[in-house]
């Protein structure tokens, strides 16, 4: 009897302990090669470490633009690192914006391992080296959050004082996306939460939030769900293409849609 609910408590726990592996697996794509600096690009930059309030070393970028009006921190989503998004650096930079870029915890150049916390950790960190070590005003820090990084943008925009938000892709919950891959899958075994749309209810800020219709991997209905859910002022925006080429595939249209929020500050 004993030695079968022993069997049974190491059954569990290897089971959860499997579980917890494959969902970190699952959630966090790092990438730790930087395969181009901003330089390459034809850009300026200040190449960044700071440090989390745990210990924890982060790499950014800050690409500075000629008579910015205001700085994009960019937290990037849950693939690569801070160098695949050169093409979008490029793009935002263009419009006028300082750019400062970091890689979370376990991406790229920074040190320790992702999670949710981590990622929120990461995200204060960077925007309290804008305020202290930079000198750049509350007032001129926009978010910018894309898939993942839409999450740990709303989180950020909770904690800390910002103009503005702007997400690309960003998923409602990781609940609500596991349900769309698992549909039987129960809630309370899914340890991240990222909840996005419980917390948009509390942010007051401007809110600019783009999505592509087209998206098989983050579907298009968990942006309306964020939308209709946050309060004014708020513009929900429609892209076409697919989830991490959504910004390429209607580029016109991205860039307009983004330069007009940006003016109606």
């Amino acid at each position: 009897m004993v030695r079968g609910v022993v069997s049974i408590a190491i059954a569990v726990v290897f089971l959860l302990s499997y579980l917890r592996y494959f969902e970190h697996k699952s959630i966090y794509f790092p990438d730790r090669e930087i395969e181009l600096i901003p330089s390459s690009a034809g850009l300026s930059y200040e190449d960044v470490y700071l440090d989390t309030d745990d210990g924890v070393r982060l790499n950014a970028w800050f690409i500075p633009a000629e008579g910015s009006r205001y700085t994009l921190l960019f937290l990037h989503g849950n693939a690569g690192n801070i160098s695949h998004r050169m093409e979008k650096i490029l793009t935002l930079n263009s419009l006028g914006l300082d750019i400062f870029i970091f890689d979370y915890r376990g991406y790229g150049m920074s040190k320790g391992r992702p999670s949710e916390k981590g990622l929120y950790v990461d995200a204060q960190a960077a925007y309290d080296y804008l305020i202290s070590k930079k000198d750049i005003s509350s007032e001129r820090i926009i978010i910018y959050g894309e898939s993942l990084g839409g999450a740990v943008a709303i989180d950020l925009a909770l904690q800390r004082k910002v103009k503005a938000i702007i997400t690309e892709s960003t998923f409602s919950s990781i609940e609500d996306v596991a349900k769309t891959i698992y549909p039987i899958l129960p809630g309370f075994f899914i340890a991240p939460k990222f909840d996005s749309l419980k917390k948009i209810k509390d942010i007051k800020i401007p809110k600019f939030i783009m999505h592509s219709k087209d998206d098989s991997i983050i579907p298009f209905g968990q942006s309306l769900k964020l939308y209709n859910d946050a309060p004014e002022p708020k513009k929900h925006f429609e892209l076409e293409g697919e989830h991490n080429t959504c910004h390429l595939e209607s580029r016109e249209l991205y860039i307009s849609g983004i330069r007009e929020f940006i003016d109606t500050l």
